[in-house]
């Protein structure tokens, strides 16, 4: 009887005090993100008279700076006190938001989005780098799996409450005010923030490129910034395409609240076999069901189609993407943890930066519909080479 009762220990808890106030931190990045990005489009569209094209440019610059800064911000995580640097690149990222209400020219507008995107891959990275560390190795998949729902609810939630807000407002100022209030919210959680001290990494050798890049991920890498691809097309040009296109000009909300209700599912039931060490298997059901989800956007061009879709992308990318970022880490060692984290974000940048600044050209030459076709191809390209290759490729490189 006492070996048994010896034997059934206590689980290690996992919604401790500092990880619940990352990802409340994490919840106000996309939170403040999401109430901007779905009537970004329009607000160039109606405020400075953009076209599509022009559009995808100004947007993804966003996206390239986000992409320059990652591989520093990781190296910096790594190598300084993570606190400091999650509070700088946090504070940084909310004060940026009040340079979008001087902007007064599409010129302006465009270095101040440019800008912004730094401040924001310095502080995801190092945000959910913090999470990592703060919990127990035996919980640390499933957390990573919970964390990534912070995400998932903001997104579900931003668009429609913006909507709301734009519609009871007409003025995208109020947006962009309540986006820096958002954002203050989380500077001042994670400022509350009780870490414990840990040795900085010292090198010991000159500084190479695996301490800004994790070159073992390389594979993982590219299956990623193909699935961003496609989401960064549909991402930036939903609102636009179901306006002109379907009709539907209060529908953008109803999409992403779909779309994140589908990835909010498929993460408490991933969450399931990720803690069971089924990596490869969540990452093969992901992003199988994705691709479907693209289809039928790219295919079905009625309302069935576009509400459908994002629930069905929803689901897969809920499935494949904890699982890649576990994937990530399993590749790298201890020390390089903000390395891996931003590998994976860097990737995601590329993609979704390709994405946007693509989708724009195909849109504005051949029209919407070659635009999400081009995305699902791009996607069936990453589902191909994540099965034939790089899922084999992890097996053989993986550390735990």
């Amino acid at each position: 009887m006492s070996s048994v009762s010896n034997t059934a220990q206590p689980r290690e808890k996992l919604w401790n005090s500092n990880y619940l106030k990352v990802w409340c931190a994490n919840f106000m990045i996309f939170f403040s993100f999401m109430l901007l990005t779905p009537l970004l489009p329009l607000y160039l569209s109606e405020t400075f008279g953009a076209d599509k094209e022009m559009i995808g440019i100004v947007l993804s610059g966003y996206t390239l700076t986000a992409l320059i800064i990652r591989p520093f911000s990781g190296f910096l995580v790594d190598s300084l006190p993570r606190r400091l640097v999650l509070l700088v690149s946090y504070g940084l990222f909310c004060a940026f938001f009040l340079g979008y209400l001087a902007a007064g020219s599409l010129i302006l507008f465009a270095i101040v989005r440019t800008l912004h995107g730094a401040p924001f891959g310095a502080s995801t990275v190092s945000n959910s780098t913090v999470a990592i560390d703060v919990l127990h190795p035996t919980r640390r998949a499933e957390g990573i799996g919970y964390y990534g729902l912070s995400n998932n609810i903001a997104t579900a939630i931003g668009p429609t409450v913006a909507l709301m807000i734009y519609g009871a407002w007409q003025s995208y100022d109020v947006l962009f005010w309540m986006a820096f209030a958002v954002s203050a919210t989380g500077l001042a959680i994670n400022y509350t923030l009780d870490l414990k001290k840990r040795e900085p990494v010292k090198e010991k050798c000159a500084i190479s490129l695996d301490r800004f890049i994790l070159l073992k991920g390389w594979s993982q890498g590219l299956c990623m910034i193909c699935y961003a691809f496609s989401y960064g097309v549909l991402a930036t040009y939903i609102a636009i395409y179901g306006k002109d296109e379907l009709g539907i000009t209060g529908g953008t909300g109803m999409f992403f609240l779909l779309l994140s209700v589908g990835l909010i599912l498929s993460r408490l039931v991933g969450n399931r076999t990720l803690s069971k060490g089924k990596i490869v298997e969540n990452a093969s059901i992901g992003v199988a069901i994705a691709v479907c989800g693209y289809l039928m956007f790219a295919s079905m061009h009625n309302h069935f189609g576009y509400y459908c879709s994002a629930l069905i992308i929803g689901l897969g990318n809920g499935h494949m993407f904890p699982a890649f970022q576990t994937m990530f880490l399993n590749l790298a060692s201890n020390a390089q943890r903000g390395t891996a984290n931003s590998t994976l974000l860097v990737s995601w940048d590329i993609g979704v930066g390709l994405g946007i600044l693509a989708g724009g050209s195909v849109a504005e030459h051949l029209g919407y519909h070659a635009a999400f076709w081009t995305a699902f191809a791009v996607n069936l390209a990453g589902v191909a080479f994540f099965t034939l290759y790089s899922r084999q490729n992890f097996l053989r490189n993986r550390l735990r």
